[in-house]
């Protein structure tokens, strides 16, 4: 029987799950995927639609009753933070209208900690691919942008007014969790499900050249040196493994949003599959 997967078409995701999903791991049983914006996904997977799925790591303390965090196949890292752009100089985001990829994602999450004290006029949900546009025109103040946009924010004359990653990083000290891998409870084995996901990630290292027409495919019009950027900077180990500093950035996350009153309390986030890899 087919295990439902569902990420996103981005880059990072497609190379990631390239072996996965033809069929090139070994012991792993056929998928049928379901690509999706991480936003679609948040909501989707609350309604426990698939069997694994790729969400914001700021969805988690909705999810976790239900799905199992999975040490790897996700988005983590150092210099890989959202964006928030505008047109000038704007230092302040008070009465601004400010364009947001998603209500429950990483990015937003961040966005809201980083904010605080600050007093936006209205946030609006916005497609990824229609912010930079909408702030180069005039119909957002600024918009909070995540992945390739980091690369090419320029093209657009928008300014960064903060990496949100700099921020979080230099705060903390630790790498900023973007997007994790789920396994939902009581239908996949989270440590065989990981396994699959690792293999398939090793694959993609080991012969990056064979997941190049699938990635680009998926690409929505993407550059191939942007892509090669994208997956450069998405794909690293904690890919393969979230790790102590993985784990402990995702905890971090999830307490502080809790503390401030922007998400509910979430179990500690811990290394509980870490024995997963020792084998």
């Amino acid at each position: 029987m087919a295990l439902s997967l569902a990420f996103s078409p981005c880059p990072n995701d497609t190379f990631v799950f390239h072996a996965l999903v033809h069929g090139l791991v070994p012991g792993a049983p056929p998928v049928e995927v379901t690509y999706a914006d991480v936003d679609v996904t948040n909501t989707a997977a609350q309604q426990g639609a698939y069997d694994i799925v790729k969400v914001s790591y700021a969805a988690l303390p909705w999810l976790l009753d239900d799905y199992q965090l999975l040490p790897c196949g996700g988005a983590l890292g150092r210099g890989c933070g959202p964006l928030v752009l505008t047109r000038g100089d704007r230092t302040d985001l008070t009465g601004a209208t400010v364009a947001v990829p998603g209500d429950r994602t990483t990015a937003y999450l961040l966005f809201r900690l980083w904010a605080q004290g600050q007093q936006p006029a209205r946030i609006e949900v916005v497609p990824f691919h229609e912010i930079m546009p909408g702030v180069a025109a005039g119909r957002y103040d600024a918009g909070l942008v995540i992945h390739e946009a980091r690369f090419t924010y320029h093209r657009h004359g928008l300014t960064a007014l903060v990496d949100l990653g700099e921020w979080w990083e230099s705060d903390t000290g630790l790498p900023i969790p973007l997007g994790a891998i789920l396994a939902r409870r009581g239908t996949v084995d989270p440590v065989a499900a990981a396994d699959w996901i690792r293999a398939s990630v090793r694959q993609a290292w080991a012969d990056p050249a064979g997941t190049r027409e699938y990635v680009l495919a998926h690409a929505q019009e993407m550059e191939p040196d942007v892509v090669d950027q994208h997956i450069a900077l998405y794909v690293n180990e904690f890919t393969a493994d979230l790790g102590e500093d993985g784990y402990r950035a995702v905890d971090a996350l999830l307490r502080r949003a809790a503390v401030a009153g922007l998400t509910p309390t979430a179990p500690q986030i811990s290394s509980s599959l870490a024995t997963a890899w020792t084998r």
